[in-house]
């Protein structure tokens, strides 16, 4: 594999001007592309064949627009008063007319209608459900902002108005200042680690350009199939921190050659073979864990792996082919000034042992059973609030917006369960009848608030019942409310019945993660570990860096856990209030956790493999692989931190508690696993950490460190001629 690259990149020397210009062309085709075929993303998650996502599509089909996406407009009488006064109750009436004639509403809700009136026993607050025919997600900023304003109008006339429901749920909010703070900070962690700020630019222009290819691509797909919202800001999340940081290994690589003496040519060449061996790995691995959620078997859970995983492919072949083209017409204008004429070697802290990193190294592998022990007890401690994590798909509105507002007026006015509404539905002969048969039994179920009687359809063949728990949408006693109804309506003779509704969608969405997470865990960490032991040609490698991310990843969701469901440090990311994760927040965080765990254990461990396959001792190998990948992996992590960080104080709670989730486990797992952990463990272990069984043997060695270059020698680097002038640049 490494001769190939080496091909490779000796190719995007020579055609440098061509390689750079196809990528700018591909990208300025994405952005026509995405102007004129982009459609619109959708906040809908659902999962096929569940009952409660069956159950609300046959409400659709029943109940036509009344099984449409709702908002309830809650109205208040000011203190003292009641809805019922003439002067508020023609103020309902016109708020309620206004809110029939909105954009896309084919209903609403008069709260005083006799016949169905929707007051609290005092008469002092009610609510108005405006039904769109759009589905859930599907309605447009252009009639939410219409809802708005009727609502904000209705509010001169003395009531408490205020909006809550899926029908204003807003779309994840990218693009802010603290994103692209974030990116400033990755900027600064490149200029030190360079000594350049024009090759930090360049470093991150190419990252930005693969970002923004894969983000396109993305765009692209949206006019062809439903996307969710959330799957651009993930798929822009990951690409760029993997961009910057496979761009980072490449020419650092390459400036390491430059000072061994190689041309201009022969380092770009040298570095795509060797460290682009590695990114190549690396990002494999990334690719396997972010495809490898398909098998969750949840429609947006795999668009969100796959638009993410394609951006990491187009990351990979940035890295592999504009970087060296672009580092190629820089040639020895990456080095500092006094090292561009004449040939340094490696670097001399690096092969003395000195410096920061070649003490924590030695003080690791000298005491490595303390270091060790050390380690997994603080990973272990952090690890404990994971195990009290809950999980939802129902998300709480922002502290301070008209939803949250709304939430705690009919919290107060009809108790807390009325956010958090069950609706049964009943089919068939006499679903009419059944329904109402039913109702004395699911009243006497624990934690219901009120049985609403039966709505039946026109033709008389279904009926809705909704069910008002006594606790709120994301308590626990809701959830197992579900479970309750489920088990009382079972076997209704003659009709069905199924319990839906967003905790019942929440419910669902959680079971199906559960069945699905031991099939996720086996086949990713399964293909990561052949892989990696095809690459290490060991299988004690591979283990302790798999069961080091186990630790990760419990500390991760451990740190998240404490901060966002129990409030620890809140202010400190700008949270807007405490309660369960959101569901995908488990899952989506070890996929992604786990590719970028196997990137730095790819590019620490394979210089450790490379010194030990020179000759050095076990020990030693272990120090001088360190040494050298060390600096580089810090700068990667620290960026790969800062990009995921960015994304940590913008408003939206998903996007929030997954970046906390990356940003923390890329802080856990670097400096505590990858280079306290590991090495400990590797130096422990002795020659017994490179040991591969005899029955594997056979197996290919992929040489991503390029000992087959070293081998070859002049022949393998024939190719790669300098062009006349460029090694004074």
């Amino acid at each position: 594999m490494a001769r190939l690259l080496y091909r490779l990149g000796s190719v995007c020397h020579r055609h440098r001007v061509v390689v750079v210009a196809v990528w700018l062309l591909v990208l300025l085709g994405g952005g026509v592309a995405a102007a004129t075929l982009a459609g619109e993303t959708s906040n809908a998650f659902s999962i096929p064949g569940q009952e409660s996502t069956t159950a609300l599509d046959r409400i659709q089909e029943e109940f036509g627009s009344a099984g449409g996406t709702t908002a309830r407009v809650v109205v208040q009488a000011p203190e003292g008063d009641t809805l019922t006064t003439p002067q508020h109750a023609a103020a309902v009436g016109d708020l309620v007319a206004a809110l029939s004639a909105l954009p896309g509403a084919s209903s609403a809700s008069n709260p005083l209608d006799p016949a169905a009136p929707t007051v609290n026993a005092e008469q002092t607050t009610g609510y108005s459900t405006v039904t769109y025919s759009a589905g859930a997600g599907e309605v447009t900023p252009e009639q939410q902002d219409a809802l708005l304003a009727a609502v904000a109008a209705a509010r001169d006339t003395g009531l408490t108005v205020e909006v809550t429901g899926e029908a204003v749920q807003e779309p994840p909010h990218i693009g802010g200042v603290a994103e692209v703070l974030g990116v400033v900070v990755a900027l600064g962690v490149l200029a030190v680690t360079y000594g350049s700020l024009v090759l930090a630019g360049m470093n991150l222009l190419t990252a930005i350009v693969g970002v923004g290819i894969g983000v396109l691509g993305v765009t692209i797909a949206t006019g062809f199939t439903d996307l969710s919202s959330t799957t651009p800001t993930l798929a822009a999340m990951l690409g760029l921190a993997v961009g910057i940081d496979y761009a980072l290994f490449i020419v650092s690589r390459y400036r390491q050659e430059l000072r061994r003496g190689r041309d201009v040519g022969d380092a770009v060449a040298t570095a795509v073979g060797t460290a682009g061996s590695a990114v190549l790995t690396a990002g494999l691995t990334v690719v396997i864990a972010l495809a490898g959620l398909s098998v969750v078997g949840i429609p947006f859970l795999t668009q969100m792996g796959v638009a993410a995983a394609a951006t990491v492919v187009v990351a990979v072949l940035i890295a592999l082919t504009l970087v060296p083209a672009v580092v190629s017409w820089l040639g020895r204008r990456t080095l500092p000034r006094k090292q561009r004429d004449a040939t340094t070697g490696e670097d001399q802290a690096v092969l003395r042992g000195r410096g920061f990193l070649a003490g924590w190294i030695t003080t690791v592998t000298r005491r490595r059973i303390l270091t060790l022990l050390v380690a997994v007890a603080a990973l272990g401690t952090i690890t404990v609030p994971a195990f009290s994590m809950r999980t939802t798909l129902v998300q709480t509105p922002a502290e301070g917006s008209t939803g949250a507002r709304a939430e705690q007026l009919l919290a107060a006015g009809f108790g807390p369960g009325f956010n958090g509404p069950l609706t049964v539905l009943f089919e068939g002969a006499g679903a009419v009848e059944a329904a109402t048969a039913a109702g004395d039994a699911i009243s006497g179920l624990q934690d219901v608030a009120m049985v609403i009687p039966p709505v039946p359809n026109a033709a008389g063949s279904a009926a809705l019942v909704t069910v008002i728990p006594q606790s709120g949408p994301t308590d626990p006693a809701t959830e197992q409310l579900v479970a309750d109804l489920r088990a009382e309506l079972d076997g209704t003779a003659g009709t069905t019945a199924a319990v839906t509704g967003a905790t019942a969608v929440s419910v669902d969405v959680a079971a199906s993660l559960n069945d699905a997470m031991p099939v996720y865990l086996a086949l990713v960490v399964g293909l990561a570990l052949v892989l990696l032991v095809l690459v290490f040609r060991s299988v004690l490698v591979p283990l302790v860096g798999v069961l080091g991310f186990l630790l990760t990843i419990g500390a991760s969701l451990g740190a998240t856990v404490a901060v966002f469901q129990w409030g620890w440090l809140a202010d400190v990311v700008n949270l807007e209030g405490t309660g369960p994760l959101i569901s995908l927040t488990p899952i989506l965080v070890i996929g992604i956790l786990f590719g970028l765990a196997m990137d730095y254990q790819v590019f620490l461990v394979s210089r450790m493999h490379e010194a030990h396959s020179s000759g050095a001792s076990p020990l030693d190998a272990v120090r001088t692989g360190f040494r050298q990948a060390a600096p580089v992996v810090v700068a990667a992590a620290l960026i790969m931190f800062s990009v995921f960080a960015g994304f940590v104080p913008a408003g939206d709670a998903t996007i929030k508690s997954i970046a906390f989730a990356l940003a923390a486990g890329i802080l856990f797992d670097a400096f505590v696993v990858r280079m306290v952990l590991v090495p400990a463990a590797l130096a422990l272990l002795g020659e017994r950490a490179w040991w591969l069984p005899r029955w594997l043997r056979w197996l290919p060695a992929l040489d991503v460190e390029g000992a087959g270059l070293e081998r070859h020698g002049s022949a393998a680097r024939g190719g790669a001629k300098e062009p006349a002038g460029i090694s004074g640049a």
